[in-house]
């Protein structure tokens, strides 16, 4: 039997609802790959599938669209909606069910899960989940604008998303590969993209307001970002060859690249643009074989030149500036905790904070500090002033988070 007759043979069984005796064993249950949790409208969907070798016909029964390797939703999408995949061999169904658009005058946050998308909970206890928006591939960020626009890339694809809450609409851009981090550009409302790998090297693309795609190809593996929309340009994190470009945000013109610390990894940036933090994501038990560290940059002078250094530190991988209180938050992926650090001096001013397993890409806000932790598939959440554990956290997200945003209402940004 062909995938399509197999297909066509799937299709008739659910149409009919009812099979009066079990499959024959040769005709096996498989499953897409698709979380339970309801998903957003205009939702780009990964289409893996467990249990299912190629080829296989892949049918839709309901509304969107499919592609080479998603299923696309519409963005009035209501549900609920039907995939089939079949072969001579297997059949998976999923039902979909989705979501509505969460409301700009409601604070939210938003988690980018490895396994899942962008999950979206309610910013207050207990942190229920509501919803995810599919980006087409596998998020390690997401970040969140004034004027209300999410965006995520795929670590694993070539699309990314820019959701706008309201009115809700969904942009899948096409041609940004393998992005890590994410950001915007105040100024131009530009999203800015690190990609890990163009053609053997990292990469930065932007996408303007108005949809146009431009890339700048740069060092070896493109990961932290961090963007100086008063002085035009983003810093981007070149780990494999541990340099740092300096990008102008409007020209994409490489203005200079320097040499910063071996496995330079997440960037953090101070509120004047004169001081840039760099994280070195080693450790004496990584293959690398050498310890990290946090190193302090001055970037206003006219060439970028290290002003401080960490002690070493057990294995370093994100950090968040708090800078209303002074202090410099890095996680380390092998303790389990975050180090608390002077932005001045780089010596520790707090013994490590605790938290869950293999703490990634902290955010500082609004006198919270969150954690997602990758391993943990949970997010926790400590009070900047007391250093204590907020009511709720940590609460469980999708799987393996790496980076979370939070949205405020913001008085331009109506319903």
């Amino acid at each position: 039997m062909n995938p399509r007759a197999a297909l066509a043979l799937g299709l008739s069984l659910l149409i009919v609802g009812a099979v009066p005796h079990p499959p024959p064993r040769s005709r096996a249950v498989a499953s897409f790959g698709i979380p339970a949790t309801p998903m957003l409208p205009g939702s780009v969907i990964p289409l893996s599938i467990d249990g299912l070798t190629p080829p296989y016909g892949i049918e839709l029964l309901g509304t969107g669209h499919l592609n080479a390797s998603s299923y696309v939703a519409p963005e009035r999408a209501n549900g609920p909606v039907t995939l089939v995949a079949a072969n001579q061999t297997a059949v998976a169904t999923r039902t979909l069910v989705f979501a509505p658009p969460p409301a700009a005058d409601t604070a939210f946050i938003a988690v980018a899960s490895y396994d899942d998308g962008v999950v979206i909970h309610d910013a207050a206890p207990p942190f229920a989940r509501r919803s995810i928006l599919g980006v087409g591939g596998a998020p390690a960020d997401v970040t969140i604008d004034p004027q209300g626009r999410i965006a995520a890339g795929a670590t694993d694809g070539t699309t990314a998303v820019i959701a706008t809450i309201a009115p809700w609409s969904v942009q899948a851009v096409e041609g940004v590969p393998f992005s890590d981090e994410a950001a915007f550009d105040d100024k131009t409302q530009a999203a800015f993209f690190t990609d890990r790998d163009t053609n053997g090297a990292g990469a930065i693309t932007r996408v303007s307001a108005d949809g146009q795609i431009r890339t700048r190809v740069l060092g070896l593996t493109a990961e932290g970002i961090a963007i100086d929309s008063k002085r035009r340009r983003a810093y981007v994190a070149n780990t494999n060859d541990g340099t740092i470009s300096i990008v102008d945000l409007d020209s994409m013109v490489e203005l200079d690249r320097f040499a910063a610390v071996s496995r330079v990894f997440s960037l953090a940036l101070n509120a004047s643009g004169s001081r840039l933090y760099a994280v070195s994501n080693q450790s004496y038990t990584s293959p690398f074989g050498a310890a990290g560290s946090v190193i302090a940059i001055d970037v206003a002078a006219t060439k970028p030149r290290i002003v401080a250094k960490s002690a070493p530190l057990a294995f370093p991988v994100g950090l968040a500036l708090d800078q209303r209180r002074n202090r410099l938050f890095v996680t380390d992926e092998r303790d389990d905790d975050v180090y608390v650090l002077s932005p001045l001096t780089l010596h520790a001013v707090h013994a490590p904070l605790p938290t869950c397993r293999t703490p990634w890409k902290p955010l500082v806000d609004r006198g919270t500090l969150y954690l997602p932790c990758a391993r943990a598939n949970e997010i926790d959440a400590i009070d900047t002033s007391t250093f204590r554990r907020r009511p709720g956290a940590p609460f469980a997200t999708g799987g393996y988070p790496l980076a979370v945003a939070v949205w405020h209402p913001q008085p331009n940004v109506k319903r």
